[in-house]
């Protein structure tokens, strides 16, 4: 959620956190708010010498551009939305335990971590309200969409980079930034909630896409099984990988670093794997009507496979390979079915701009979802041929 405002960009984090996975209805008031002095001066900042300015168009956390006048270097302050992260110590927490783990392990990796406060602390804390200062990356862009393959290859290694490095990390101090996240027990529980609930019109509407989607339950079952499989493990994911949230060389395109970390926390490889298929390979977003549009690119697909598995492949277990297709089944069905929750509840979720807003999303999902397994043979086909060059570049 940091980065993509960092950059003026903001598709919405979904998120994934817009689009996918996490739209949220903030108050005018709350977009309103900005810093007073207090909070620059906790950080050793003289408000006298900073231009400040209101930064990106994001509606998680209010974002400001800190310039300072004498020499134009530049930071981040960022108040945190509690009303989406209600532990906000949870996540200066998990990230001060990655910080301190990659700077051991892999000191020469760009981990992007709060500047402190003049107190040494990670977070200000004023009239209940959390502050984070953040350095800001010289050089870097981010994009909204994969424009082409290799920015899909770029976003997914440095993805598959980080998850790498934090393989080894003790995961038990841990805790969840927000809990129940990418929890598909969850939301199908939710999903047969809204169909016993719903009102009588939505549900009508909507019946031929209710049976559409309890047709694929399976995936939710085979969610369930794996959730008690010792081999297929927690790792310490991103949980929002959409590209937005990697930087990218302002000139060639490679990856710096990954960002945005307020939901790095325990988690499955599905997670990060699922959001960038659902996000990645299709030109087109939730937000699209024209169905004829959703189309699966291989191209793109097997160059985040390429990405994400050349950094990550060899730490992976055989049942964690075997699942590696689900992933993005998983995370096209988790998805469209909250879309047609909210729908059937009377859109109390997601923000809405039309009165079938929420349905389409969860049309567009669904035929996502149609696409991908549709070309399941020949994108199996691209991830056994990926696992193999790992295998032989290990060799």
């Amino acid at each position: 959620m940091v980065w993509c405002y960092l950059q003026g960009r903001c598709t919405g984090c979904a998120g994934q956190l817009v689009g996918a996975g996490c739209e949220w209805r903030i108050s005018r008031q709350f977009m309103e708010i900005k810093p007073n002095n207090r909070i620059l001066q906790a950080f050793g900042l003289e408000p006298e010498g900073l231009n400040v300015r209101k930064f990106g168009s994001g509606h998680i956390n209010n974002t400001f551009l800190l310039e300072k006048k004498q020499d134009g270097s530049r930071y981040v302050l960022q108040k945190i939305n509690v009303n989406v992260f209600k532990e906000p110590g949870v996540i200066a927490a998990n990230q001060r335990m990655a910080a301190d783990y990659l700077a051991v392990h892999h000191p020469g990796y760009l981990f992007i971590t709060p500047i402190p406060t003049v107190n040494g602390e990670e977070l200000f804390v004023i009239d209940n309200e959390y502050w984070r200062l953040i350095p800001f990356i010289a050089d870097s862009v981010t994009v909204d969409q994969a424009d082409n393959p290799k920015q899909a290859y770029e976003a997914a290694r440095q993805f598959g980079r980080l998850a790498s490095y934090l393989s080894g990390i003790d995961l038990k101090p841990f805790k969840a930034s927000i809990p129940n996240f990418h929890n598909l027990t969850l939301r199908y529980s939710a999903f047969q909630e809204a169909i016993r609930t719903a009102k009588e019109d939505r549900k009508a509407a909507a019946e031929e896409m209710i049976e559409d989607f309890l047709r694929y339950s399976d995936i939710a079952v085979t969610y369930e099984q794996l959730k008690t499989n010792p081999e297929f493990r927690d790792h310490l994911m991103h949980h929002d990988t959409k590209i937005n949230n990697v930087l990218l060389n302002k000139d060639t395109y490679e990856g710096i670093c990954v960002c945005d970390l307020d939901t790095l926390m325990p988690g499955k490889i599905i997670s990060d794997l699922g959001d960038m298929v659902r996000t990645y390979v299709c030109p087109v977003s939730e937000e699209e009507k024209d169905f004829s549009q959703i189309v699966i690119r291989e191209e793109y697909y097997e160059a985040l496979m390429q990405g994400y598995l050349a950094e990550i492949g060899g730490t992976l277990t055989k049942v964690e390979k075997e699942q590696l297709f689900f992933a993005g089944k998983f995370m096209i069905y988790m998805q469209g079915i909250r879309f047609l929750t909210d729908y059937l509840n009377g859109d109390v979720y997601y923000p809405i701009k039309y009165p079938t807003h929420n349905y389409d999303r969860a049309k567009n999902q669904l035929v996502l979802l149609q696409r991908l397994m549709e070309k399941e043979t020949v994108l199996q086909d691209i991830i056994d041929k990926c696992l193999h060059v790992n295998v032989t570049s290990e060799q």
